[in-house]
């Protein structure tokens, strides 16, 4: 029998009222209502726990990891109570685990195609480099609970000890330079590549971008189809890359090939750290309309996705970024859930940089995740719109400010010596803008 619709003061439906939340505004709930239908997973009864409340409920767990699922659902309930909403019948977690398991994770993958979208334009700081918007990809991985399912589905790495503690799924993602919003990602086990998940986010590069990738996707087949895109590629190279000299240009970058296709290369080091040589293989051929000094200084940029993971894993998923999902099915929910709602919190902080002309890197994520955390439970005077509810979160993300680190550089170092990594030394980092000078090395001919 199907349970006593869960209704509010006026009567329309819980998901009705819950769609008013701050997720909404770059999930909205029409978009919601589309992806369940066109999967096929719209509630055919009315329940305590509707589609509509699941996919809003499985991206909050993304944004309150440290708590229960039930203490997330109990989240979502006072931020109905503060809107007026009469009480909502918690439910245990064999229901809340069921109602995930008839949601799954297709309406989240439709629902990424329906909402997520770049948020830069060429003007916005960092987000361009010579009217080229900046992409950046790279893999990371996250670990689930150490259930058999869950080893079998995703598997395990080695370690000098035998073996890994936890299973962990390979995630891969491409984001937005500069503001750092994830624009594509995809999933798999642990044996799955970097690169092959790489291939699968071909379709979202397109000319007018230039893609910033580190030395371990660098291969003469997956440069081809990158480039065969029409993005512009900026590349690193390992040292024993095969690039020979063809013409040495004026600013020390010369011609070469890789593969069948023509590309110029430029090698620098830093200035304070010559030890260490970067290669750079790059589909813009022309010094002058990019040289090379220019390349060698963009190029870090791409550490913009390492700190997008950073802000993910620590700041988001908390000291112990273990997912909570024990099943191979829920856990893939987890981290398309997971993604989603770091789109949201970063879309927020593109939006009131944006109303301020500032550099989305001056604003601080860590406070950004307190304020949609707090206006999920707390979202504000009942009759405001949507769009005034995002208006005042954007307001209150600008109050907290940060010191941007764009254009700053520091040798990579480590505090404790568990690695190859040089000891970072004591003392404050220069905060002078590109205070570091990238030395430029022509090869010898």
């Amino acid at each position: 029998m199907a349970r006593t619709v869960a209704s509010l003061p006026g009567g329309p439906r819980l998901s009705d009222h819950l769609s008013l939340g701050v997720l909404a505004h770059v999930f909205p709930r029409r978009a919601v209502q589309a992806s369940l239908a066109a999967c096929g997973r719209t509630s055919q009864r009315r329940r305590d726990l509707p589609a509509e409340v699941m996919v809003y409920f499985v991206l909050a767990l993304g944004l309150f990891r440290s708590v229960s699922t039930r203490e997330v659902l109990r989240g979502l309930a006072e931020g109905l109570r503060w809107l007026g909403a009469a009480p909502l019948r918690l439910a245990g977690r064999a229901a809340l685990s069921q109602a995930r398991k008839r949601l799954g994770v297709e309406p989240l993958h439709e629902l990424r195609r329906r909402c997520v979208r770049a948020r830069a334009s060429a003007a916005t700081p960092g987000a361009a480099y010579r009217g080229l918007l900046l992409r950046a990809w790279d893999g990371t991985t996250l670990e689930v609970p150490d259930e058999a399912v869950n080893r079998d589905a995703f598997g395990k790495p080695g370690a000098s000890r035998g073996e890994a503690a936890f299973p962990q799924v390979r995630l891969t993602a491409l984001i937005e330079v500069g503001t750092r919003v994830p624009l594509a990602w995809t999933q798999g086990p642990y044996r799955e590549s970097e690169t092959a998940q790489a291939r699968a986010l071909h379709h979202h590069l397109a000319p007018g971008q230039l893609l910033l990738a580190d030395r371990g996707y660098l291969g003469a087949d997956h440069w081809r189809q990158a480039a065969a895109t029409g993005a512009q590629l900026l590349w690193r190279a390992r040292r024993d890359t095969a690039l020979p000299v063809h013409r040495v240009l004026a600013d020390g970058s010369w011609h070469s090939r890789y593969g069948d296709h023509p590309v110029r290369v430029v090698e620098y080091a830093l200035a304070e750290a010559p030890d260490e040589t970067y290669r750079l293989v790059t589909t813009l051929r022309d010094p002058e309309a990019a040289p090379a000094a220019e390349l060698a200084a963009l190029y870090h940029e791409r550490w913009e996705i390492e700190t997008a993971y950073d802000e993910l894993k620590t700041h988001m998923l908390g000291p112990r970024p273990i997912l909570r999902s024990k099943t191979p099915d829920l856990v893939r929910q987890e981290v398309e859930g997971l993604l989603l709602a770091y789109h949201a919190v970063r879309t927020f902080l593109a939006e009131a940089a944006d109303a301020e002309a500032l550099d989305p890197d001056d604003l601080s994520f860590v406070h950004a995740v307190r304020v949609v955390r707090r206006r999920l439970q707390n979202p504000g005077p009942r009759r405001r719109t949507r769009t005034v509810r995002s208006r005042d979160l954007c307001r209150e993300i600008l109050e907290e400010r940060v010191v941007s680190s764009r254009g700053l550089r520091r040798p990579r170092g480590v505090k404790r010596k568990m690695s190859n990594y040089p000891i970072r030394r004591a003392g404050p980092l220069d905060r002078r803008r590109h205070a570091w000078m990238p030395l430029i090395l022509a090869p010898a001919c």
